[in-house]
């Protein structure tokens, strides 16, 4: 099981980009979350097996086609048990 905390800066809002991350995720197999931030950026965390976690880090890196992604920082979390992946706030 790996977890991290993700927060993607660009122009990632008003782009669909939770959504589209969503959609990856649940393809992935990834539980958590992800939302929008007042400072503009979009902050996930994505739980599972560790290769399925990279990969939705590595795709949040280029994001859907409208997004212009300039930096993800990541960083290690706990584990939340969560079963599924959902879009808040």
């Amino acid at each position: 099981m790996k977890a991290v905390q993700a927060r993607v800066t660009g122009r990632v809002q008003g782009v669909a980009f939770r959504w589209h991350t969503e959609q990856r995720a649940r393809e992935l197999g990834v539980a958590g979350w992800v939302r929008n931030e007042v400072d503009g950026s979009v902050l996930l965390h994505a739980e599972g097996e560790g290769s399925a976690v990279d990969a939705l880090v590595e795709w949040c890196r280029t994001g859907p086609p409208s997004a212009r992604v300039e930096h993800v920082a990541v960083r290690d979390d706990a584990p939340t048990g969560a079963a599924s992946f959902e879009t808040t706030g």
